[in-house]
């Protein structure tokens, strides 16, 4: 479904983001991308959008080079792309169901956009979920009235509108409590069960990506420097991405991750020896 080669990203300060990262994703797979702040995870995301133009290397999306498409090509595939972000992105002074509503703008002509007149079966959708992401009866609520943990649910309801078939998500997390930071997480896998979507999450959070996210892609300077299930990243993993410092606290809130780390590792060590 998704497929990066070689990707590459300089940016103009002369900053290589990225180095020859590849990767493949399935349809309905969920992966957590961790790192270190700097590590290109931002830029990953956002060139597989072309929110970010990459340097070299190639992003095939549902078979469609991304890089070899007219803008009219590129607002065709970027219809099923679904992007949820850190800060919401939220118009703050609408309410939750414009915002919600601005997810169809891909769909719908600029007049009818501009005045507001949106098909009676996207309202009623997004009504239907509101109600999913726990949300029913904020519709005339402005953004800027809602909690953290509700603006990101409407962020997530905003890019369903969308009927994407990938989400990327970018530090979803980051600026909740640990409490709504599970709840948003949980939601975010439930409905890409019940929908069939693949999604790239950008998380910081090492614990609750392994705890939620059953493939982690690591990445350190730009480089993959692991790629696997979740219960095999222990403390040499987490070394190799973040660096020396003693994670052994961490490591013992990973699901299943010592039981199962000598038998889940191989490929890991394989891509670190590579990267070395």
């Amino acid at each position: 479904m998704l497929e990066l080669q070689g990707l590459e990203k300089r940016y103009a300060t002369g900053d290589l983001a990225l180095k020859g990262v590849s990767l493949q994703l399935g349809a309905g797979e969920v992966v957590g991308l961790i790192g270190p702040s700097g590590a290109g995870k931002s830029s990953l995301i956002r060139c597989i959008n072309r929110l970010v133009v990459p340097s070299a290397g190639s992003v095939v999306f549902d078979g469609v080079d991304m890089g070899r498409q007219n803008a009219r090509g590129l607002r065709a595939a970027r219809r099923r792309i679904g992007m949820i972000f850190q800060e919401y992105a939220l118009v703050e002074r609408l309410t939750v169901m414009e915002n919600l509503l601005s997810g169809r703008l891909g769909y719908t002509g600029f007049w009818a956009s501009w005045f507001r007149r949106f098909d009676a079966r996207d309202i009623e959708r997004a009504f239907g979920l509101l109600e999913r992401v726990g949300l029913a009866g904020m519709e005339d609520k402005r953004a800027d009235a809602l909690s953290g943990g509700q603006r990101q649910r409407v962020g997530i309801a905003r890019a369903l509108m969308q009927d994407p078939r990938l989400l990327l998500v970018d530090e979803p997390t980051a600026s909740l409590d640990p409490k709504t930071s599970r709840q948003v997480m949980r939601l975010l896998l439930e409905l890409c069960q019940e929908r069939g979507l693949a999604a790239i999450v950008n998380i910081h959070d090492v614990v609750l990506a392994t705890e939620y996210l059953p493939r982690i892609i690591g990445l350190r300077a730009g480089t993959v420097v692991y790629d696997g299930p979740a219960s095999g990243v222990d403390q040499r993993v987490l070394t190799h991405i973040y660096g020396d410092e003693d994670w052994s606290a961490i490591t013992r809130q990973i699901p299943g991750g010592a039981a199962q780390a000598d038998e889940t590792l191989a490929p890991a060590l394989a891509l670190q020896e590579a990267a070395a």
